[in-house]
């Protein structure tokens, strides 16, 4: 069984080899109007991915061309009423186990210390089972106007928040120290995904101040390379959440890729915890207008 290390390296590798070669990131998937396209999804759950979990998934559907959100084990896809067709490959995403233990301190007391031990875990996508078609993307594609009421239903998420929000002016960005967000106005966007894009990135910058998530703080090394790709990936969780196309356009990331490579390279542990911040920055800003579930066991994969 491959250590903790082992894992984390051979994952961050796989991210720096698709950054190197040109393609989307693994976070920015093409999406379409299909409502099993998007965001991972978990067969036995119907809740998606979290974290690095997002990526992993991400990535192989990026090598073995499935299209499909909807992923599961050998039992999940049983249970779902398929098969996983012979000869088919898995996909090891990674699973996180509490563990507690028992310490003794230096006063020679015992107390519990508890830790997550981090393991691999095996899935399927859709498209390489049988008896899943209705799992498949392609099936049904939606009417135009369901992204009209996306829009709505984004816009509904952002005033939820109460973030401030200052339009005008040719400027994106987040103001730690007046705590407000400045935009330029949704019409001098070229696409509404390259708005929505941006509300999400700067958003999640929101989401650092000390009385929110207080993230930025909390990570000092590989500050601020850190910091702009937690806001990359959140903003696209975000909008693969709300059902929202990203865009295609890596312009305005290309001066961190060189930056965000270097540190990918020095810490396999970075890409873990932009991904697991853009995830938290993710759920928190969606938890103002949607009403908490219980986690299920599947939770504790990230």
């Amino acid at each position: 069984m491959p250590s903790q290390n082992e894992i984390r390296h051979a994952i961050t590798n796989q991210i720096v080899e698709a950054l190197k070669s040109g393609n989307l990131p693994p976070w920015r998937r093409p999406w379409a109007l299909d409502p099993n396209c998007g965001s991972p999804r978990s067969l036995s759950t119907l809740r998606g991915y979290r974290g690095i979990n997002v990526l992993i998934l991400a990535l192989a559907s990026m090598k073995h061309g499935y299209r499909s959100r909807w992923w599961g084990s050998f039992q999940a896809v049983k249970q779902a009423g398929g098969y996983v067709r012979r000869g088919e490959k898995a996909t090891s995403i990674i699973l996180f186990r509490p563990v507690t233990k028992t310490v003794t301190t230096d006063t020679g007391e015992e107390e519990e210390e508890k830790f997550a031990v981090m393991r691999t875990f095996c899935v399927f996508n859709a498209e390489q089972t049988t008896g899943l078609d209705h799992f498949h993307a392609g099936r049904r594609e939606l009417a135009p106007a369901v992204l009209d009421e996306r829009y709505e239903k984004a816009d509904a998420v952002i005033a939820a928040t109460g973030a401030d929000i200052r339009y005008g002016g040719n400027e994106a960005r987040y103001s730690p120290t007046g705590d407000f967000i400045e935009l330029p106005y949704r019409h001098q966007f070229a696409t509404m995904a390259e708005y929505y894009e941006t509300v999400g990135h700067e958003m999640v910058h929101w989401t650092e101040h000390a009385s929110r998530l207080n993230w930025e703080r909390r990570n000092a090394e590989h500050s601020y390379a850190l910091g702009e790709l937690v806001a990359e990936i959140g903003a696209c969780f975000l909008c693969a959440e709300l059902g929202l196309p990203t865009g295609d356009n890596l312009q305005n990331h290309q001066a961190y890729l060189k930056s965000w490579l270097s540190s990918l390279e020095n810490d396999p542990r970075f890409i873990f915890q932009a991904s697991a911040q853009a995830s938290k920055a993710a759920d928190y800003i969606l938890s103002f207008s949607r009403t908490p579930a219980p986690e299920p066991e599947e939770a504790l994969v990230e």
